[in-house]
């Protein structure tokens, strides 16, 4: 008999399975023609084809200027909307995607559109709020959840999860149930270079799931590359906690790309061993937060090494 055709991401997020591996990337900007959209998709397409990957991640991007007050070391652009970017340019991927959804860039009736025009076997989502109280927003996280709960909950909801925010107030894991109770079926965290705080996070959210007789979601967490001390500056300006002796070591380094990709993978296997010894089920994603080539294909490298060495 041939053998069984796998399962699509959706099936196993929600039945709580392991090991995944996902790529994470950023639409091109909004002032590209289509021709150029497509010539970028079919170049990103070319990195990840030797890639054994469970899907792709696609990100919504806002100006977070309001989150904080330190500049940004890389001006905003927008860029197009994923989904679109997704539709019109993407058509050669044939395996699953979680689209990011910003909601308060939409309003109610274009997210119920959205939702109800997805495959729920291809297409997953991440709703993300706003990144501060201040923003105006058409729609709120807790509105959209529901919105999505109502009228199309065929398509799998997950969340997003920040090991920062844990280590700084210790009730990160209590927003996750919450998110669980709103039916979010997964988390995917903000980068993660301080793999203390992911395991924190992770020990505290799976023994709360345990009181309360719950399995816990899976948790894919985010790694990113950093070639440069200016990327450095952007992650830090994204919230990613740096800690002090892998700044150090970025820093003094005579290869800055080479040393945060071995961190990289060093943190992973952490991660991957923490997890397996409490059966929470994990997974990862690689994404490059820089355009600079040589930062995307050091990403597509470590994409590999995570699937050949840690899943």
């Amino acid at each position: 008999m041939p053998d069984a055709l796998p399962a699509h991401l959706a099936d196993r997020l929600a039945r709580r399975e392991s090991n995944y591996l996902l790529f994470g990337l950023t639409p091109p900007r909004h002032s590209v023609t289509a021709e150029e959209a497509q010539g970028i998709a079919d170049v990103t397409l070319e990195r990840l084809a030797g890639l054994d990957l469970d899907g792709l991640l696609i990100y919504d991007i806002v100006d977070e200027s309001e989150r904080t007050d330190a500049s940004r070391p890389f001006p905003y652009l927008p860029t197009l909307d994923p989904a679109e970017y997704l539709a019109h340019h993407l058509g050669a991927w044939d395996k699953s995607v979680i689209v990011y959804r910003c909601v308060g860039k939409y309003t109610q009736p274009q997210l119920e559109t959205w939702l109800h025009d997805q495959d729920p076997q291809r297409v997953s989502t991440v709703f993300v709020g706003a990144a501060s109280r201040e923003m105006p927003v058409e729609t709120t996280l807790a509105q959209a959840q529901a919105l999505r709960s109502r009228s199309r909950p065929a398509v799998l909801l997950g969340g997003v999860a920040i090991p920062e925010r844990h280590a700084a107030g210790a009730e990160e894991h209590v927003r996750l149930l919450a998110k669980v109770d709103r039916g979010c079926s997964f988390f995917i965290t903000q980068v993660v270079y301080d793999a203390q705080a992911a395991r924190n996070l992770v020990s505290d959210y799976y023994y709360a799931c345990r009181d309360r007789g719950l399995e816990p979601a899976p948790v894919i967490f985010t790694l990113s590359v950093c070639g440069s001390l200016k990327t450095l500056e952007f992650l830090r300006w994204l919230g990613v906690d740096v800690p002090r002796w892998m700044e150090n070591a970025l820093r003094h380094s005579d290869d800055t790309l080479e040393a945060s990709s071995a961190h990289c993978l060093a943190t992973a296997k952490d991660l991957a061993e923490f997890c397996r010894s409490l059966e929470m089920p994990f997974g990862f994603s690689v994404e490059s937060v820089s355009i600079r080539r040589a930062e995307i294909e050091a990403a597509v490298v470590l994409a590999g090494r995570l699937r050949a060495e840690v899943l």
